[in-house]
């Protein structure tokens, strides 16, 4: 009796210890499940104009990548939970000129006017910054080792039509050096950076020839043209006669001697300005340090000349003039009248589609994690145009938390950073 009762204890036992182990199995992948998720942004006015999504939401990241994008996601299910309530979540901001092949020599390619992409972008939201044809075919394999393969913002680029790219000589208006058949076989050499072709500064003579050498390229390479506008030599009505829909024209609401503007004495858009608008030209700012005025930007503003994207010139120098960041040429618009989710727009989406990378500048489930999150201060503030002149706003964009492939890169007010223990 004894032995019989020893054995059903044993027994018990065994069951016990196999229902102990079984309920494990089976809750250690819910467990599992409840923190799938490695970052939740909670609480934010999410802000993604492809998806046509306005609305306050939750913003979760997996891998890399967006995971989910919806009201009240359970903070369990997250690793990392950062409240961004009364914040606007956006898509990583795109700038689409600026100059970043920098180094030791004189000027901007591979210069010490070119700025590092990572002292810059992240801190104003930027996770992807194009350069403005600082290279061309010859010296873009030296630009992509440098900058671009070690750099943690997003580096795309258009390829100068000059063969050395921006060079502060007069070698980029050597019409020997410009190639089309090298360019484009460049770019479709890289289509996971190079993403069109730039004309710039030429002042030799009358010949169209660069111009034309530059659309062939961009032509034979399926991407869009990048017109400087620092062509003194041709009319700016020519200029735009000879794009194409979609290519892209910069420092569109500039005023300086080199170039007609955008807006006549008298305050109108001049009428082969609008036509080309809507023929499909895209007008991107270019801000820098000479290439935005308020009496051109204000009056095109008001009339229906907006920019497509904020692309700002950035520099070593025009970082420290009247453009400073693009954030504060966002802000710049807001305070004209433009509203927040048109801004956001022209800062992510817009500038994406331009450029044919659709991939980038959206919060599409399964897109990369590029984010920028964004406080609108409130005061008074002022804001400066390349000529020093100056407009009032109380409105200015701020860049709280900047996330690139689901990396926070970039914390102004430590969101995401551990509370510390209080000290007796």
């Amino acid at each position: 009796m004894n032995k019989m009762l020893n054995y059903k204890k044993v027994l018990s036992q065994v069951f016990t210890i196999s229902v102990f182990i079984a309920l494990a199995l089976f809750i250690s992948p819910i467990q599992g499940m409840a923190q799938e998720i490695d970052l939740l942004l909670k609480g934010g006015r999410v802000i993604d104009a492809k998806n046509k999504v306005d609305a306050k939401m939750d913003l979760a990241i997996k891998d890399g990548k967006i995971f989910k994008v919806a009201s009240n996601i359970p903070a369990s299910e997250s690793k990392k939970v950062v409240d961004v309530s009364g914040l606007i979540v956006s898509p990583g901001l795109i700038n689409m000129h600026t100059h970043v092949y920098a180094g030791s020599k004189p000027g901007f390619t591979d210069g010490t006017s070119s700025q590092l992409p990572d002292a810059f972008a992240p801190r104003s939201g930027i996770t992807t910054v194009v350069d403005a044809g600082t290279s061309g075919w010859r010296t873009f394999p030296d630009f992509k080792s440098k900058i671009i393969d070690g750099s943690t913002t997003r580096v795309l680029a258009f390829l100068s039509i000059a063969a050395s790219g921006y060079s502060v000589d007069k070698a980029q208006e050597d019409i020997n050096d410009m190639d089309a058949q090298m360019t484009a076989e460049t770019v479709k050499k890289y289509p996971d950076i190079l993403v069109g072709v730039r004309i710039g500064r030429y002042e030799t003579d009358d010949n169209w020839t660069p111009f034309d050498r530059a659309v062939e390229a961009a032509k034979l390479s399926n991407t869009p043209l990048f017109v400087e506008c620092h062509l003194p030599k041709y009319s700016l009505e020519d200029q735009l006669k000879h794009m194409r829909p979609g290519d892209i024209m910069t420092h569109a609401f500039e005023n300086v001697a080199e170039r007609m503007t955008v807006v006549d004495e008298k305050g109108k858009v001049r009428p082969f300005v609008l036509e080309a608008q809507k023929r499909g030209i895209l007008f991107d700012i270019g801000h820098g340090g000479g290439g935005f005025w308020f009496n051109q930007a204000i009056p095109a503003f008001e009339q229906g000349l907006l920019p497509n994207s904020f692309g700002t010139d950035e520099h070593r120098t025009s970082m420290n003039s009247g453009m400073k960041t693009m954030l504060n040429v966002m802000s710049k618009y807001l305070n004209m009248g433009m509203g927040i989710p048109d801004i956001i727009a022209r800062g992510s989406w817009n500038a994406a589609k331009s450029i044919k990378r659709e991939d980038l500048g959206n919060l599409s489930v399964g897109s990369v994690a590029d984010i920028a999150v964004l406080s609108v201060n409130t005061g008074k503030f002022g804001f400066v145009d390349s000529g020093n002149n100056k407009i009032n706003g109380d409105r200015k964009f701020e860049a709280e938390l900047t996330v690139r492939a689901g990396r926070v890169i970039w914390d102004l007010n430590g969101l995401s950073a551990k509370g510390m223990a209080k000290i007796n």
